[in-house]
């Protein structure tokens, strides 16, 4: 498959700058895929789509306030850091901007009161920097001082600064703190609201949650013009025995699992066996989901629109059919629905 076999035209108009107003009251496409026929609706008619036995899967990762701003000591060079990952203690890898002025050695400083800076390691992979924060651990943990001074890392294609309420608005209200550490929203979620999650629990819909922190492969395009010679970046992911047993049962008894978001579907097929069992554990995936694939647990997907050339748009190519889907996008693009994180949602059943 060439990468072009996933393009398609969207006006830059459609770009969601900023969540709807209230959570579930974004858009819904539903797509049957038996019938081929499509509804629009609105997210809380969710509930009408859902069934007692059947379970959803949600990624309870929490979106870490990972862009910070600083100057270099030696320069006051303005310098912005993206936090990728931890990798030991107060040891991070990062990207940072611009990477030209910053070499093993050297120091920025984020803030004076309270006191927060880093020293750049080493190089990383694609650009990156291997960096060590240094902070008063005695007034604040590394986490604190990142909520206080970070802000949210809001995709490239939102044209504008994070804002204050961004910091509650790119997460989703499910999200588990002591899941810290993703750099991008599982998008899909941010439609959820608690209310109608106590609905649908009401209506006999068993929620399951799962871990994946989402990386910044996540913002990366896809170089190779051959899809399949495409590597995804790995992320690290966790499933305890009480949320894969719920899945388990449900595929067991007969009910459809339905997969909140590519983050959550990726996580729950790199945990299955082949005969589709949900494996407690952890782990990284490098999973790549694309048409061909055979999915052992995922029946069905909520998921947002997704960019042009992407992996997530394999995903659900996968799921559904090229074709098609580049079809159903087509008609969202002419009904106008809002794309990408910010943006509208989609039900394929």
């Amino acid at each position: 498959m060439h990468i072009n076999d996933f393009n398609y035209h969207l006006p830059e108009e459609l770009i969601a700058q900023y969540p709807s107003d209230q959570r579930d009251h974004s858009r819904l496409l539903v797509v049957d895929r038996k019938t081929g026929k499509t509804e629009h609706r609105h997210f809380y008619d969710i509930l009408e789509y859902l069934h007692e036995g059947d379970c959803l899967v949600m990624n309870n990762s929490k979106v870490l306030p990972a862009r910070l701003f600083g100057v270099k000591a030696m320069t006051g060079a303005k310098i912005e850091f993206l936090l990728i990952k931890r990798k030991d203690g107060d040891i991070w890898e990062s990207m940072v901007k611009p990477g030209k002025k910053l070499k093993p050695g050297d120091r920025v400083v984020f803030s004076e009161t309270p006191p927060l800076s880093a020293e750049i390691l080493d190089f990383g992979e694609e650009g990156t920097r291997m960096v060590r924060f240094d902070y008063d651990k005695s007034n604040a943990s590394f986490l604190e001082l990142l909520d206080q001074l970070g802000t949210m890392p809001l995709p490239p294609y939102i044209n504008r600064s994070s804002e204050e309420e961004d910091k509650k608005r790119y997460q989703t209200v499910y999200n588990d703190s002591a899941k810290e550490g993703s750099v991008a929203a599982p998008t899909a979620g941010l439609h959820f609201t608690e209310e109608l999650l106590e609905q649908l629990v009401k209506k006999g819909v068993k929620l399951a949650q799962v871990t994946l922190h989402v990386g910044i492969g996540t913002f990366r395009p896809v170089k190779c013009e051959i899809v399949e010679e495409h590597v995804m970046h790995f992320e690290e992911f966790e499933i305890d025995e009480k949320n894969a047993a719920i899945i388990n049962e449900t595929k067991a008894a007969g009910g459809r699992v339905i997969s909140v978001g590519t983050t959550s579907t990726r996580t729950v097929e790199s945990a299955a066996d082949e005969n589709g069992r949900v494996c407690a554990g952890s782990g990284s995936t490098g999973i790549f989901i694309y048409p061909g694939y055979r999915f052992k647990v995922i029946d069905e997907l909520i998921t947002n629109f997704h960019l042009p050339k992407s992996t997530l748009l394999m995903l659900i190519s996968a799921l559904y059919d090229r074709e098609k889907i580049l079809a159903v996008y087509e008609q969202a693009v002419k009904e106008k629905y809002r794309f990408f994180s910010y943006g509208d949602a989609m039900y394929i059943k």
